[in-house]
């Protein structure tokens, strides 16, 4: 008997324990962590490639004649407008820096300076033979030749997020050369010739999309790869070039002037890796 009452003392304790076990307050479950993700903004330094194609779009040389010479122009013995279209690929590089307002969607503000070789190279070579007005068969030829362009440009736009829309405009440079040769029969009996840097400005605008950081072209593990389509005009102005007489002895009041001007466009696409703020 003594041993029933122990066993039923016991299970008594037992559920009286637990009930209290079940009336202590539980510990409180530790609250889920929450990981921001990164807002993207266009904010940090950045460099990358470029190429495209380029086009003239004042593509012509004028000449006049000096003094009495004019009357060659006049009679068509040398021509005074010749069109000197040029047209080719470019490819290059820039760098820059942009700086966004707000993250995510907001105004960018920028400056960049690229650098690009451009494949325009234009030679024309005409031959004039009138006998009614000169016995002699003339040969007349023009060139024409920019061999790389730089600029150094600001940038403002618009985000929206990861897509960028911009103007540009500001400074621009290039190698230029110009030459004319005006021959009679065989020998070259005026001849005039420039190289030299030119400066002028040059203005456009773009798209820019940021690919996300783990791009497969991140080859520089970068913040982020950009990629642009940029349309960009340069203008490095007009010159006169002195076209005068070869002959012995030299006669420099004696020849013509042909006037070239160097600009035209570029239509490029570019790979940016940006780094930086996120």
């Amino acid at each position: 008997m003594f041993k029933s009452l122990l066993t039923a003392g016991t299970a008594v304790a037992l559920s009286v324990g637990a009930a209290s076990a079940a009336d202590l307050p539980r510990r409180a479950a530790p609250p889920p962590v929450f990981t921001p993700v990164p807002v993207f903004t266009w904010t940090g330094a950045y460099f990358g490639i470029n190429a495209g194609y380029a086009y003239t779009e004042a593509d012509r040389v004028s000449t006049v004649g000096i003094g009495a010479l004019q009357a060659n122009v006049n009679n068509g013995l040398r021509r005074a407008t010749v069109p000197l279209a040029q047209e080719g690929f470019t490819a290059g590089g820039q760098v820059g820096y942009n700086y966004q307002f707000t993250p995510g969607s907001g105004i960018v503000v920028g400056l960049e300076a690229d650098a690009a070789y451009t494949d325009l190279n234009r030679r024309r070579t005409e031959s004039i033979f009138l006998p009614a007005i000169n016995p002699n068969q003339l040969t007349n030829t023009y060139r024409a030749d920019l061999s790389f362009l730089g600029t150094v440009r600001g940038r403002i736009g618009y985000a929206f997020d990861r897509f960028l829309v911009y103007g540009t405009g500001g400074f621009a440079y290039g190698d230029v050369t110009q030459t004319v040769a005006f021959q009679t029969n065989a020998p070259v009996t005026y001849f005039g010739s420039r190289s030299r840097i030119e400066t002028g400005y040059a203005y456009g605008g773009g798209v820019e999309y940021a690919m996300p950081t783990d791009s497969f072209l991140n080859f520089f593990k970068s913040n982020a790869v950009t990629l642009k389509v940029e349309y960009l005009r340069y203008d490095l102005g007009s010159r006169n070039l002195l076209v005068a007489s070869t002959g012995a002895p030299l006669s420099p009041g004696v020849g013509y002037f042909s006037r070239f001007r160097t600009e035209g466009s570029l239509v490029r696409a570019g790979l940016n890796f940006k780094f930086g703020t996120f």
